[in-house]
């Protein structure tokens, strides 16, 4: 098989894997806070971020190390499979230590501590099988790696409906974590053996510490990443308590299931940007311009029919008993729509070498997010969790955008005021409409509204012809 036709093979399975893996985690995540009510759901949800945060303790950026150096050289497969097995343990051990001496003596109910040892145990062997998939990967067999992921959530979601049937208890659905964990495992696993050849372990004590001194900066960038997403919801348990933070995650996991968009154009588009840094300074630019442009289009509209309408969507998926969560997702919205427009910057930085300023900025905007966490939330509980999300990612995109500007890379400051004006004045439109209609069925509204946004976009020229080019050489490939 060619190069070209594994890429494409490899980037349709991870595409499909993902669309079902997002709609099946959002659909039993709507049932697990129906059936739990804010309470359960909160310690769950509760859970779920505080092992988040040391479950990348559990990896320290191995499974990343590992891809790299396994697709330079397949021979070190068995070196780089055995030390970090043996590795991994110990960190997993490590892990769930950290764990456990940290949510005794937070003074958590015995329920809750519970729930957090099997959730903790679910995200240590979620990193485990994370080396797995990297082999995959390095031998860019991600058929593999996408399947596994499919089962997982196909697990997950036949769990919870099983658990539901039947009457469990949050203790229940945090077993369920635990248990499609280990069955992924043992799939991944059993694909392995199948797959490869029985290589050689090849234990190498010095190989330990290098192996871990390379890996440590992508760990760091993992560790912000989780600490960034998940310290407002165990901030608000230990000021608040587990219905607020069930409240909060409503909204905020509809927020992390519109990242998805941007998520899948980077992956898209960034083996195209890191070759023109290379090769056409120009071409970097427009496609940079041509993607920001796309994340604005597409941010902005959403962020206000969200804000609109974010009382039928609340009420239509989670039910009345998650109203509170109405003016979290109102505001919470506003951090996808600064995600979305500098996801364009953040890839242009990352694809010109300079992925370590992102690193450095993720990492004040950690502490940004945490100092505004500690002021806010006793005050104003899970609203001041919400306005210290959405602070912390405008920082973050300001910095990088500004400096994409200082290594005269991006978008024309005209460009972007013209997309901005069009954008805002199609979106004007379009919430007017939606007031105005809002009584009518959100499912028959949201069409509506997409339609009349795009039609008068289009009207005043917010869609050029290097667009209307670039749409119709997509179909055509397609």
């Amino acid at each position: 098989m060619s190069k070209a036709r594994k890429i494409a093979k490899n980037t349709v399975f991870l595409f499909i894997s993902q669309i079902i893996s997002y709609i099946l985690a959002f659909f039993y995540m709507i049932y697990i806070a129906r059936y739990l009510g804010a309470d359960g759901f909160g310690i769950l949800s509760f859970a779920l971020a505080f092992t988040g945060i040391f479950s990348i303790l559990a990896d320290l950026g191995l499974n990343t190390l590992t891809v790299r150096e396994i697709a330079r050289d397949k021979s070190l497969t068995g070196k780089y499979f055995g030390n970090i097995i043996l590795i991994k343990i110990i960190l997993a051990a490590l892990t769930f230590g950290l764990v456990a001496v940290a949510i005794n003596l937070m003074g958590y109910p015995q329920e809750v501590k519970i729930v957090v040892y099997f959730v903790a145990l679910y995200s240590i062997l979620t990193s485990f099988y994370g080396i797995f998939n990297s082999i995959f990967q390095a031998y860019e067999e991600i058929e593999y790696q996408s399947i596994g992921q499919v089962i997982s959530n196909v697990l997950l979601f036949a769990g919870v409906i099983i658990g539901i049937y039947y009457g469990f208890s949050v203790l229940g659905f945090a077993f369920i974590f635990f248990i499609s964990s280990v069955i992924s495992l043992i799939y991944i696993f059993l694909v392995y053996i199948w797959k490869f050849p029985p290589y050689k372990m090849q234990l190498n004590w010095s190989f330990w510490k290098s192996a871990i001194k390379e890996a440590l900066p992508f760990g760091l960038t993992g560790i912000s990443g989780m600490v960034y997403t998940y310290i407002d919801s165990v901030m608000l348990s230990l000021f608040q308590g587990n219905e607020v933070v069930g409240w909060y995650n409503a909204a905020y996991r509809l927020i992390l299931a519109l990242l998805y968009v941007p998520i899948t154009i980077n992956t898209t588009l960034f083996p195209s940007m890191s070759q023109f840094h290379l090769s056409s300074r120009d071409s970097l630019n427009l496609i940079t311009e041509k993607y920001f442009k796309l994340m604005v289009v597409t941010g902005i509209p959403m962020g206000a029919a969200v804000t609109i309408l974010a009382d039928n969507i609340i009420i239509l998926i989670f039910g009345y008993g998650y109203q509170r969560s109405i003016i979290a997702l109102q505001i919470l919205i506003w951090t996808t729509v600064f995600t979305f427009i500098g996801a364009a910057f953040i890839r242009l930085l990352e694809a010109t070498n300079r992925q370590l300023i992102v690193t450095k900025i993720s990492a004040v905007c950690v502490v940004v997010n945490i100092a505004l966490n500690l002021i806010l939330i006793p005050t104003l509980s899970y609203v001041g969790a919400s306005i210290a999300t959405v602070v912390t990612e405008a920082i973050l995109v300001g910095s990088v955008i500004m400096i994409g500007y200082k290594f005269g890379f991006g978008v024309s400051k005209n460009r972007i005021n013209e997309i901005l004006l069009k954008v805002t004045v199609s979106t004007l439109v379009m919430s007017v409409l939606l007031i105005y209609f809002k009584i009518i069925n959100l499912l028959i509204l949201a069409p509506f509204a997409v339609l009349a946004y795009l039609a008068v976009l289009y009207l005043i020229k917010g869609i050029d012809d290097m667009d209307r080019y670039l749409f119709k050489q997509i179909i055509k490939r397609r």
